[in-house]
């Protein structure tokens, strides 16, 4: 498993510093493919609390979704995403269109479409597009390559930090009916060398934000990571699975390595905009 982690890592972050230092419409257009992924992956372990629990699993045999709704729901996401490469004012546009499609789609499909169901995919829309959908937001503002190599490095060391410092010497658990496998003590590290990994990545950037904006990132952000891990693994422990699929060897699968950034990467967002 820690071979596995390592090696992933190892192939995936030159992949993600290449595609954030190159930004623009391939930028875009790998997050619209990711959150795709993640879509199929959500629909497959998540959605109906294990429905099509038998979808997932190892390779890609395993993810393949049979439910049409999750092409819908990827198709979606992809408009929300096109529309936050526009700017602003198409992405809010594309997001009202989202709830549209959906609603539409489990009123006029048959085999039983029910609120539940459509509750469901509202959740994709808003869980995966939306806040996934920042991302491009994010690269596209003053300085948007460095706040985005912040924003992403500093939650990956927030939980590669929890994780290591957990496995090492973690005993107490921190929420074990959501996520059994988390510590008090990784937490508690994961935090403080997340903060850390916040400042220093603001000092090797080219933001340089002053140390009281600085400070307040650097506590909100690991924070924000920690509550959206935690958020993934209560829907993981109501649909009865582990990991949302086994695309990423070590790491579960690419919802499983997003959802402390959905939440992280609005933060960093606003708080450019609003703050720094």
């Amino acid at each position: 498993m820690l071979i596995q982690r390592i090696a992933s890592a190892v192939i995936g972050i030159p992949i993600i510093l290449g595609l954030i230092a190159l930004g623009g419409t391939a930028f875009s257009i790998a997050v619209g493919f990711i959150l795709a992924i993640a879509v199929f992956e959500y629909f497959g372990a998540l959605a109906g609390a294990g429905e099509a629990r038998s979808q997932t699993g190892s390779g890609l045999a395993g993810f393949i979704p049979r439910d049409p709704t999750a092409y819908l729901f990827a198709a979606v996401i992809g408009l929300i995403v096109a529309g936050a490469h526009n700017g602003v004012d198409w992405w809010t546009g594309a997001l009202a269109l989202a709830v549209f499609l959906s609603l539409t789609w489990f009123v006029l499909a048959p085999n039983g479409r029910t609120a539940v169901r459509w509750a469901w995919g509202l959740t994709a829309v808003v869980y995966i597009g939306y806040l996934g959908s920042h991302l491009v937001l994010l690269r596209d503002i003053d300085d948007g390559r460095d706040w985005t190599m912040l924003a992403v490095f500093g939650v990956f060391i927030t939980d590669t930090s929890a994780y290591f410092v957990g496995r090492a010497i973690g005993r107490r658990k921190l929420a074990p009916t959501v996520s059994p496998g988390k510590t008090v003590e990784g937490t508690a590290a994961g935090l403080a060398l997340g903060a850390a990994g916040v400042i220093f990545l603001n000092w090797i950037s080219g933001l340089q934000i002053g140390p009281a904006e600085i400070a307040g990132l650097a506590i909100l952000l690991p924070l924000l990571a920690v509550i959206g891990d935690l958020g993934e693994s209560l829907l993981k422990r109501s649909a009865g699975v582990k990991d949302v699929s086994g695309l990423l060897p070590g790491h579960g699968g690419f919802l499983d390595r997003l959802d402390s950034q959905l939440f992280a990467i609005p933060l960093v967002y606003y708080y450019a905009l609003w703050v720094a």
